[in-house]
């Protein structure tokens, strides 16, 4: 999941938990209820801010903001939990054949959405087939890929995946096209929803306002852009359900977000924020002592993504001058107040069984002498202009200035520093004939290095449309055939550890193409109002835990 508005996160210790329980194999029917409210008392209306979302359909939800709302909507096979678990929700069981080809999952009966409309199989292959769909133009359908009859759903020739069947009602089959023994893993991405029939296809303006779900929460009103969304527990959830009375989602102006949910919080207008930049460090020193500060090493990683296929940073060497011409300790020191730590990778130190230190080797140092020679190798001379594109309002002003000033002090280039509310920024990186680099963060949508790997640099996810336009998230358009298949050979590795050492190989062959630029790993930093809550926590996307959370 692309961050900006955030990314995904998770402890070190669970994301091996997890990524133990993803492997493919046998039949398990440990069905467990969704997680039940906190410990404290029911009631209470939770209040946060955030920026205007992409969408809150199931079909095109894809960052922290959307993905928020979506997963308290909506309630899947299964979920990952704040330690990193795989967590059956609506599956009560799961068997994948022996050449990891074929799954099939039980899915529990008797549950409803918002409606009334009972929750099947068909539901869920309802949902799958219309994020596929061509017209849908889904940025998250890729997830899917590897659904046997994906690609065809995609170029529009049929409107049906001929992998998915129902045999009954609690039944749901699902044939790949490829072996993939995490498969399961990674339903438990909203975009593997399930949807009633209201729903209709993609385009559906006022199901795409309004979503009808089978989460623990549904919506209040339809979403008003730009001001507000609000849900409202779902008293007809058929699993355990939430505490909370409301959740009051408030919109705010993408240009200074940031600020705007902490000013909130300090005035007691919001329960949770974020914080500008230079206002960690005080926030820290006021909030910490009263509990009320939250800080979090997490699985998201923070990179300079370079367009590799156009522009000046299209050459390997040139964009390897430019890592080497960056000095993170610097910008950490600096700006940060060391809160954040170095990345030297593309995966994240937290997936300990693959994680290689220094991986990236023009990320250990700043080295001038080296930058300037690569860059002169590369034919990036002196003068010529780079464009870096960030989105505003989230803390990133300071940093991407500081890396701008490096380059053109290092480089002798001229750096083009372009601010955008996010969702124009996103935009910007899908056009035909995007140039330069961008500010760009991900953390796992589930926690497998295949979901930082296959999104962000598999070849089958740039996604072009006729227009040249991207739609996957392999924003930078990187190319490698050696890549694409050791990813694919990790993904028909039923062994653990040695699917873990070709996703090492791959993420190598990424690395000496630099088709990511590693600036620092991720810690989040968050104020929360536990003076009137309990048991809050982060979840595995970020965001409150709004099922789990309860008044004190």
């Amino acid at each position: 999941m692309r961050g900006a508005k955030s990314a995904k996160w998770v402890a070190a210790a669970a994301i091996i938990a997890l990524a133990a329980t993803a492997c493919g194999g046998g039949d398990d029917d440990a069905s467990k209820d969704k997680g039940s409210g906190g410990s404290g008392k029911a009631g209470g209306t939770f209040r946060l801010g955030i920026t205007e979302p992409v969408s809150i359909d199931p079909y095109n939800a894809q960052e922290s903001e959307g993905i928020l709302v979506t997963d308290n909507l909506f309630s899947g096979l299964y979920e990952p939990t704040a330690d990193g678990q795989v967590a059956p929700v609506l599956a009560e069981s799961k068997q994948v054949s022996a050449d990891g080809k074929t799954w099939t999952f039980k899915i529990k009966g008797g549950t409803k959405f918002s409606n009334g409309e009972a929750v099947d199989a068909e539901s869920f292959i309802r949902g799958w087939n219309r994020v596929a769909q061509k017209k849908a133009a889904s940025d998250v359908a890729y997830h899917m890929a590897g659904i046997a009859g994906f690609s065809d759903v995609q170029s529009g020739k049929v409107d049906k995946m001929s992998g998915l069947s129902a045999p009954d009602a609690t039944t749901l089959q699902v044939k790949l096209s490829a072996p993939d023994f995490e498969f399961d893993t990674k339903t438990t991405h909203t975009v593997f929803s399930p949807v009633p029939k209201v729903a209709g296809d993609a385009k559906n303006a006022a199901y795409n306002a309004a979503p009808i779900g089978n989460g623990p929460f549904k919506m209040q009103g339809k979403w008003e852009h730009n001001k507000k969304i609000t849900l409202v527990r779902n008293d007809d959830y058929g699993l355990k359900k939430a505490k909370l009375d409301k959740v009051e989602i408030s919109i705010l102006n993408a240009a200074n977000s940031a600020t705007l949910e902490y000013q909130g919080f300090q005035s007691g207008q919001f329960d949770w924020a974020r914080m500008p930049t230079p206002q960690l460090k005080p926030a820290k020193a006021k909030y910490e002592p009263q509990g009320e500060w939250l800080e979090l090493d997490t699985s998201g990683m923070n990179y300079l993504l370079p367009i590799t296929d156009n522009g000046p940073l299209k050459s390997a060497k040139a964009r390897e001058a430019v890592s080497y011409a960056i000095n993170r300790d610097e910008i950490i020191a600096g700006v940060f107040q060391n809160m954040q730590t170095k990345s030297t990778t593309i995966l994240p130190p937290s997936f300990k069984d693959v994680y290689t230190k220094d991986l990236c080797t023009s990320c250990v140092k700043q080295d001038k002498a080296k930058a300037k020679a690569l860059a002169k190798e590369a034919g990036l001379k002196p003068g010529t202009t780079i464009d870096i594109g960030y989105n505003t309002g989230a803390g990133h002003e300071e940093w991407v200035q500081a890396v701008a000033q490096q380059l053109e002090k290092v480089l002798g280039v001229k750096v083009k520093a372009s601010g955008k509310p996010f969702a124009e920024l996103l935009s910007d990186q899908q056009k035909p004939g995007a140039t330069g680099a961008y500010r760009f963060a991900w953390g796992a949508d589930y926690p497998t290095p295949d979901n930082f790997l296959f999104p962000l640099l598999s070849t089958s996810s740039i996604n072009k449309d006729d227009s040249g336009k991207v739609t996957g998230d392999n924003r930078g358009r990187y190319s490698n055939k050696k890549f694409d298949d050791l990813l694919s050979k990790a993904r028909a590795t039923k062994d653990l550890p040695a699917r873990n050492e070709l996703y090492k190989q791959a993420e190598k062959v990424a690395m000496d193409d630099v088709a990511l630029i590693p600036l620092w790993n991720r810690t989040q930093l968050r104020l929360v109002n536990t003076k009137k809550f309990a048991d809050v926590k982060m979840d595995f996307h970020e965001d409150p835990n709004l099922a789990e959370l309860s008044l004190k």
